[in-house]
């Protein structure tokens, strides 16, 4: 009882991880139908915020703010510099994106440089779960992860911007004539996976090695988790994750 217990939570940090991964990706390719090849790189980038702060003194927790914020400012830069530039241009969009993968990594290795930086969980011990023992910082990742899954089917079902974001999904011309800024709104979409994916960083990094390519990785698992759990489904997305 004691193995499957610790096998089947391990299993759900790992969905929680693809899944929290996944969901940015699902924003911007599955309803923006944009393929971002430096997807995984706003993965890097938010672990990497919560290294610098922590090297700098900081906690585990306010390193785990600035990631989500540093992956929306990287993924607001290159919605405007680039992507909105070649939403209807796909192929250009998969080659400047890739070529944004491979700037984004070589700046992290000038900045960093090229080994792996430790992050240390803000919790190291372990909780008694009655069948077995569990590490306790692995039970808050996915906690967190999970309302982070909530709070985006709640905003894209419950809220204006979510309708907003549908409208758009479903039928661009028509959004635009209801009075829809739909550039303002791709542009906030486009933001707000970045930020999920730099959140993703961030809770990743005390398990993962922290390297300028770790997000090479993160970004073919994000893509299959898509496209398995159905394209432009945020529904899906847990099936596409478990599987």
């Amino acid at each position: 009882m004691d193995f499957v217990i610790t096998t089947l939570l391990n299993a759900l940090t790992l969905i929680s991880i693809l899944m929290l991964v996944g969901l940015g990706l699902a924003i911007s390719f599955g309803l923006m139908n944009v393929t971002n090849l430096a997807h995984g790189e706003f993965v890097t980038v938010g672990a990497f915020a919560v290294y610098f702060v922590q090297s700098m003194g900081g906690s585990f927790w306010l390193g785990l703010v600035a990631a989500p914020i540093a992956g929306a400012v990287i993924g607001c830069i290159l919605e405007f510099a680039i992507i909105r530039h070649l939403y209807s241009r796909p192929v250009s969009t998969v080659l400047a994106t890739w070529g944004v993968s491979l700037i984004l990594q070589q700046g992290l290795e000038l900045i960093f440089g090229l080994g792996a930086k430790p992050v240390t969980p803000p919790i190291e011990g372990t909780l008694d779960l009655f069948f077995t023992v569990y590490p306790a910082y692995r039970l808050i990742l996915i906690g967190i992860a999970m309302l982070t899954l909530l709070g985006v089917i709640l905003l894209i079902s419950r809220t204006s911007f979510g309708l907003d974001i549908r409208t758009v999904i479903q039928n661009r011309e028509m959004a635009e004539g209801v009075g829809i800024n739909t550039r303002r709104t791709y542009a906030i979409a486009f933001t707000f996976g970045a930020a999920i994916a730099g959140l993703a960083g961030g809770l990743v990094a005390p398990l993962a090695i922290v390297l300028p390519q770790m997000g090479v990785n993160y970004l073919a698992n994000a893509f299959f988790v898509v496209i398995v759990g159905g394209v432009g489904s945020i529904g899906g997305l847990v099936a596409g994750s478990v599987f």
